[in-house]
């Protein structure tokens, strides 16, 4: 049996996860050490999930660590599971060792993610696209004006540094993609991104000409 403060400690985690995921996480403790092997959950958090109490004995996870080397388990993080009822759950198992590493326990998490699931096939035919989705989404601005302020952010980010530690030849490089990407063709463009980096309109236009 575990050592009541390491069990207190359990119970304290468990509850504290609970109450931050909600309702739908479940948090269950089992214990491995005893003889008892059917009533193995001493602490549980919202049991409702898998309508599980206090008491209640092992599901499958537990059974096949009962039945195997207890020093040669691995924790199973992230897999799914579903309820007799049919919930979908995202399911992680961890294993709780004694100083020679077996394991004496088990600290599980299930959260019902099947609302998720149904929200997720509701929203993937509205949302798919032949772009792929790893793809930054491309901005629409309501006018010019925020259009060349969003290129001039781009063009910065391009660089990937501030204007104040630009060098000549980052300030080139800023400069020619905003003229790649059709900056230029915004009425008095020219004016903002001159002041914005800091030059004379003159050396502008020497920038975006510049081979270098």
């Amino acid at each position: 049996m575990f050592d009541s403060l390491p069990l207190d400690f359990l119970k304290q985690l468990a509850k504290g996860i609970a109450q931050q995921f909600g309702p739908q996480c479940e948090v269950v403790v089992h214990d491995l050490s005893s003889q008892d092997s059917d009533h193995s959950i001493v602490a549980i958090e919202n049991g409702h999930v898998t309508h599980r109490k206090l008491g209640d004995g092992p599901s499958h996870v537990v059974l096949e660590a009962l039945k195997g080397d207890r020093t040669q388990l691995e924790d199973h993080l992230c897999y799914l599971t579903k309820t007799r009822d049919g919930k979908i759950l995202k399911s992680s198992t961890l294993y709780i060792r004694n100083q020679s590493g077996e394991a004496i326990g088990i600290f599980s998490i299930n959260f019902d993610i099947s609302n998720l699931l149904l929200l997720e096939n509701a929203l993937q035919g509205l949302t798919a696209t032949e772009q792929p989705r790893e793809k930054e989404p491309e901005r629409i601005t309501p006018n010019v004006n925020e259009l060349l302020e969003e290129l001039i952010e781009q063009s910065v980010r391009t660089v990937g540094k501030p204007v104040a530690l630009m060098n000549k030849e980052d300030k080139i490089k800023a400069i020619q993609f905003l003229n790649q990407t059709g900056a230029f063709l915004i009425t008095k463009s020219g004016d903002k991104i001159s002041k914005y980096f800091g030059i004379s309109k003159y050396t502008l236009y020497s920038y975006i000409d510049s081979k270098s």
